[in-house]
């Protein structure tokens, strides 16, 4: 079968959504045949089976000609696919939605995020299948909704032999924004100064331009606490160097809420990281200590606290138990096999 995937970028480079070239790879293993419209690429090694075509962001046209170019490459491409995926980006379902269907066309939506609106449930109404991997998720309301696996590539997010962990260290990697919540880890690391606790932290990532406020806001807050010592910000790094970066940390935090699960929680705990979430989807799923009880500051100290103060086999008892967890759970050919089973 032909596959059309839809999606906002491909470039193996970019922090945020590099891992998706992975799954177009993983997807090329299934499909006879694999095309990509992106709104922007980027960096790309992909299948002879794969071809790639952009809507021109990365050259700056305006949102009209994206919209021109779309409806261009929906005539050009006709009869090159069976089926539709729709990663993300629920306009490409709103403006394509219609032609698929009148063409006989399966159409996936994946979208995983708490908050939609009318134009989502349009989205819903328009595609056959809709995907989520979290509970908590807007879609995940629908009948026609299936919960997914996160998609770990578990060949390469895994524990690296010659890694040297650093022993009670802390890692943030993300996007710094506000739906993130750094400034809850902030704080939390000030309360535990309070308490004689100075774990090492290290945040990874960068801010949109519309956040670099928030982000200068959270390194003045550093300061405020005097916690400079102990707390390092790191520029963003493409999503395949990020295994190393995990295998250099003790215990991965993250405190994005309920509704999309972050696949950088499974990426870390499939390399030996310990967890602090707040993100209730992996609640009867992971070892419930684990899960900050709430999304308060003093919750999050008291976690941090928690798995600070473990005995070392039982770090390394829960170490494996998460490790076990993403590759029976949630790796990339689980969910390659599952999507293919779907759309097929």
């Amino acid at each position: 079968m032909k596959l059309l995937v839809l999606t906002q970028k491909i470039d193996r480079e970019d922090d945020v959504l590099g891992f998706f070239h992975e799954w177009v790879r993983a997807l090329a293993s299934k499909f006879t045949q694999v095309t990509v419209i992106c709104l922007e690429r980027g960096q790309a090694d992909l299948p002879a089976n794969v071809k790639v075509f952009s809507l021109g962001k990365e050259q700056a046209p305006n949102r009209l000609a994206y919209i021109i170019q779309f409806y261009k490459l929906l005539w050009r491409l006709e009869g090159e696919y069976e089926a539709v995926f729709v990663h993300m980006n629920q306009e490409y379902v709103l403006l394509g939605g219609w032609w698929w269907r009148l063409r006989g066309r399966t159409i996936g939506l994946w979208r995983n995020h708490p908050n939609g609106s009318g134009l989502t449930r349009l989205a819903v109404f328009l595609a056959n299948k809709v995907f989520c991997t979290s509970p908590f998720s807007f879609t995940a309301r629908y009948k026609k909704t299936t919960l997914m696996p996160v998609g770990i590539n578990t060949d390469k997010f895994k524990p690296l032999n010659g890694e040297i962990r650093e022993k009670n260290s802390l890692l943030f990697l993300s996007r710094i924004a506000p739906i993130k919540h750094p400034e809850i880890l902030i704080e939390a690391l000030g309360l535990l100064k309070a308490k004689g606790i100075m774990a090492k932290t290290y945040f990874y990532g960068a801010a949109l331009p519309k956040d670099q406020a928030y982000f200068n806001q959270l390194k003045a807050r550093v300061l405020e606490l005097k916690i400079e010592d102990v707390v390092t910000f790191h520029p963003a790094i493409p999503n395949y160097e990020a295994p190393a970066i995990y295998n250099q940390h003790e215990i991965f935090i993250n405190l994005t809420p309920s509704g999309s699960l972050d696949k950088t929680i499974l990426e870390a705990a499939a390399c030996g990281c310990l967890l602090v979430i707040t993100n209730q989807s992996l609640a009867g799923e992971i070892d419930e200590r684990l899960i900050a009880t709430s999304e308060k500051v003093e919750d999050v100290a008291q976690r941090i606290e928690f798995i600070l103060n473990l005995a070392a086999e039982e770090k390394k008892r829960l170490s494996l138990e998460l490790e076990t967890y993403v590759a029976q759970k949630h790796s990339l050919n689980s969910l390659v096999d599952k999507l293919a089973q779907e759309i097929l």
